[in-house]
């Protein structure tokens, strides 16, 4: 399904899918009179909870990314994240706000399994650009956010794109529902980088832990105060180092997770998570989780992997079907570690 927002007739449109009357759902609520639209939060670091927000500060949030993006009317895009979150809710602010025409694509796995036309815009998780690298090609500007982007799925996507001879441009997104989806983004092609740029406007510094606060008053008229630790530079780009709530203490040494799994991710192609699980003598044993069967190759690969310290070496490794996930595509750490905690 197409709905072209220069030439918006809603009642000649027919929504016939589940998403599509979501979708239909949303744009009700988008143009009647409330200044506020009600939205979820993902869940993925605390209870879900609803809350509402400003019309008019999404519309801010969608003219920041539309400018970065150099997005103009007739442009198209495609949605094919859950509407019920501040992503999809975006992409169709974007769309209505720079008359885009927006192609409906059911949020799933392969969610470019069906195009076959080239698109200007698209945003996904992960795990969805994971499973689509061989139509990547056909988008020319693309969020990828939801999750951190491994090293594993750049390299995946920067030979691709080498292959194809495609221009496509690929960024990770920085942000939160409380951020009306990013505030900064980090370019993955055509050349990665390292650090995020915030958008115009946006103010970032840490705090005595590290950890980034955000200032986007167009967006939100509060400091933001992440669990993130970030090291900033120049004022406007940050690192992520990684949630001072995920830092694992094992016999007194203090590990960020999301480091090492950027490093295993560079020798191996799996889900990998690293975690502390409960251990009388260690306080936390390191333990990495990975997603799918035991193998040798696999094995071989997991004992090239150049950690920086002897410490940051897992004291175990455990093999699992499926690692859970939240209904936004992130990794549950949660709920996994409850699960191992439970079996152990």
């Amino acid at each position: 399904m197409l709905i072209d927002f220069k030439n918006l007739n809603l009642n000649q449109l027919s929504f016939q899918s589940e998403f599509e009357i979501k979708i239909r759902n949303f744009l009700d609520e988008w143009f009647s009179d409330s200044k506020t639209v009600k939205v979820q939060t993902s869940g993925s670091t605390g209870t879900p909870k609803i809350f509402e927000i400003e019309k008019k500060k999404m519309i801010n949030s969608a003219e920041m990314t539309c400018n970065f993006l150099g997005l103009k009317e007739g442009d198209t895009a495609l949605i094919c994240l859950p509407v019920e979150y501040i992503s999809g809710k975006m992409m169709v602010v974007r769309s209505v706000e720079k008359k885009l025409k927006l192609i409906i694509a059911d949020p799933s796995v392969k969610p470019l399994e069906q195009l076959n036309q080239k698109v200007d815009f698209c945003a996904m998780t992960p795990l969805q650009a994971e499973n689509s690298l061989d139509q990547l090609h056909l988008i020319k500007n693309l969020i990828i956010g939801g999750a951190a982007v491994s090293e594993s799925l750049k390299n995946k996507i920067l030979q691709t794109l080498a292959e194809s001879g495609a221009s496509a441009r690929i960024f990770e997104t920085y942000g939160m529902s409380e951020t009306l989806s990013h505030i900064a983004l980090k370019q993955i092609a055509p050349q990665a980088e390292d650090y995020f740029k915030t958008f115009e406007n946006v103010e970032i510094s840490r705090d005595e832990r590290g950890c980034l606060k955000i200032f986007a008053p167009s967006v939100n008229s509060e400091i933001l105060q992440t669990n993130d630790l970030v090291k900033i530079k120049n004022g406007n780009q940050f690192r992520f180092l990684g949630r001072v709530d995920n830092v694992i203490n094992s016999g007194g040494a203090k590990i960020f997770p999301e480091q090492l799994e950027a490093l295993v991710k560079k020798e191996i192609g799996n889900e990998a998570v690293f975690l502390g699980i409960d251990d009388e003598s260690l306080g936390q044993k390191l333990t990495l989780v990975i997603e799918g069967n035991s193998s040798e190759e696999l094995k071989q690969k997991l004992s090239t992997v150049g950690y920086h310290e002897k410490f940051h070496k897992p004291k175990e490794i455990i093999y699992i079907e499926k690692i859970p996930r939240t209904p936004n595509g992130k990794v549950d750490r949660i709920k996994l570690k409850k699960t191992l905690n439970h079996k152990n």
